[in-house]
């Protein structure tokens, strides 16, 4: 069976692993990177990407992650996720590293603070059954994306309408919303497709 690792040191961990378990792969807790080892792929959690990039300088988990990705393993982002995949970040810390395996600039707390958190459709290609309602909670978005990135998702309506909020480039996935909040599992299951064809490509 597929296991997909969740980065665990910080952020909506569990409600991952769920969505993951509900997708017919193994979900299992990454905090160390002999755990790393045994993942087919990675996800990487929403939370406070600051907290996330320190620990996992602390843990040990910066440079063997970004190994993997070299290597083409698939990982997907939500939020601070997204915010993690990015090559570039804007209004972060000088000091905050990232993954750096998607050629994009993503712009931290986009939509505003906690407070201006909101629900909203975004059109996902790819990724059947209409519109996805998706939640934003101090949300990035892309301000600027590399030749090699497809622009899977915008937001449809509103004030944010027309920003970009989910990419993918090669094995790589990243959104700026939290779809293991929504029960909706088009996203895991879209991930797992692509870990699976990942697989199969090897």
């Amino acid at each position: 069976m597929v296991t997909v690792g969740v980065l665990a040191l910080q952020g909506d961990v569990r409600e991952h692993l769920t969505a993951l378990a509900e997708s017919d792969v193994l979900a299992r807790p990454i905090r160390r990177a002999s755990e790393l080892d045994d993942a087919d792929a990675l996800v990487i959690p929403g939370g406070e990407s600051t907290t996330m990039s320190n620990l996992a300088i602390s843990f040990g988990l910066l440079d063997p992650i970004r190994k993997r990705i070299a290597g083409d393993m698939p990982v997907y982002g939500s939020c601070a996720g997204m915010i993690m995949l990015a090559a570039t970040v804007l209004d972060g810390r000088p000091d905050q590293e990232s993954f750096a395996g998607i050629d994009m600039t993503v712009r931290r707390n986009a939509f505003g603070r906690q407070v201006d958190s909101f629900e909203a459709a975004v059109h996902i290609e790819d990724v059947e059954g209409g519109d996805f309602h998706a939640v934003f909670i101090r949300a990035p978005w892309v301000e600027k994306t590399g030749p090699d990135v497809r622009v899977l998702g915008r937001v449809t309506d509103g004030p944010a309408a027309g920003r970009i909020v989910a990419v993918r480039q090669g094995n790589l996935l990243a959104t700026a919303f939290h779809p293991e909040l929504t029960g909706d599992l088009r996203v895991h299951r879209y991930f797992v497709e692509m870990v699976r064809q990942a697989q199969d490509a090897r």
